[in-house]
């Protein structure tokens, strides 16, 4: 789960080019970049922005209700 300029945006946490965990990659703007071996992913969508991972990761719906960040699973 990212906040980008209070906007939330959940991506799978599993880097899909040797499974570093994305959620403690560094967050620069838009994309997060896996701390293993530097592929980026683009927050809002789940697209690689950088190699080595060739495959984008699963993006998921973000809804804020009564102050409670909800992220749709399925």
């Amino acid at each position: 789960l990212f906040n980008v300029e209070g906007t939330f945006y959940a991506i799978d946490n599993t880097c899909t080019h040797r499974g570093g965990p994305l959620g403690t990659g560094k967050l620069n703007g838009e994309s997060v970049t896996c701390p293993w071996h530097g592929a980026n992913f683009n927050v809002k969508t789940g697209a690689v922005t950088r190699q080595p991972a060739r495959t984008g990761v699963r993006s998921f719906v973000v809804k804020v209700e009564a102050g409670d960040v909800l992220v749709e699973l399925e």
